[in-house]
């Protein structure tokens, strides 16, 4: 297995997508505040081939808008408010662009696994899109972003935008091919769900050279579970209840 893995273990999911509104500036500001060193956050294409932070397709669940996000130019996603939502606390939070989203992390030294998030039908142009952005967001980085996506021709568009930017195959089951996917695309790192990783699975991956991480670890008992199988990265939303084991990692 490659020792060149600059990564920490615990990665907190959408920034602190719990503890304040997903996928915003002010999540990560909290996951920062916890001692989490590295975030994972959705990443998409607004209309006008703007990088963005939003998990979901539509806009209705973590804003103020409606309808397909990625049919908005970016003018209009920059006006709306995606923190009211969560409470009032965080009314008037924005979307992020991702280039928003490199300043913070750069300038604090920390790590990041961008999961690119098509919008259906534009997944190869996303893939290019984003894996560009980031390589010149990125550029010069002892750290750079981990690509991560469930979507196969979205991950192959940025490999062949990006090569040199790290991997990784995002699973939710363990379908035929997955493993010979996941070589073919040179990836770093498989992510699956936590249930269906276990220490067969984190051996076969290490055996080939790649990272073994899972999604999302919330509870203690599945924490240990994970901890006995040997993976290699945890994406958390308990932020506060790992912030212990995160700040230990520094």
């Amino acid at each position: 297995m490659p020792t060149d893995w600059p990564y920490p273990t615990w990665i907190a999911h959408r920034g602190a997508g719990k503890r304040a509104p997903e996928n915003t500036l002010a999540a990560f500001r909290e996951g920062a505040a916890q001692g989490f060193r590295m975030f994972e956050c959705d990443v998409k294409l607004s209309a006008d081939d703007v990088p963005f932070l939003l998990h979901d397709s539509t806009l209705e669940r973590t804003t103020s808008g409606l309808g397909t996000a990625g049919e908005r130019p970016w003018t209009a996603l920059s006006q709306l408010d995606a923190g009211s939502w969560h409470g009032a606390r965080h009314a008037g939070e924005t979307i992020p662009t991702l280039a928003a989203i490199a300043r913070f992390v750069l300038a604090n030294g920390l790590a990041i696994n961008l999961e690119i998030k098509p919008t259906p039908g534009v997944e190869t142009r996303t893939g290019d899109f984003v894996a560009r952005a980031a390589a010149q967001l990125w550029a010069g980085s002892a750290t750079p972003p981990l690509l991560s996506s469930f979507d196969v021709a979205a991950l192959e568009a940025a490999a062949a935008a990006a090569p040199a930017l790290p991997r990784a195959l995002l699973l939710d089951e363990l379908a035929p091919g997955w493993f010979e996917t996941a070589q073919r695309l040179a990836c770093r790192a498989v992510v699956t769900h936590f249930s269906l990783m276990d220490a067969a699975l984190v051996a076969r991956l290490h055996g080939a050279g790649m990272r073994a991480l899972v999604y999302t670890v919330n509870a203690p008992a599945d924490l240990a579970a994970m901890r006995a199988a040997g993976v290699d990265g945890v994406i958390t939303d308990e932020v506060e209840r790992y912030a212990a084991d995160a700040r230990a990692e520094r």
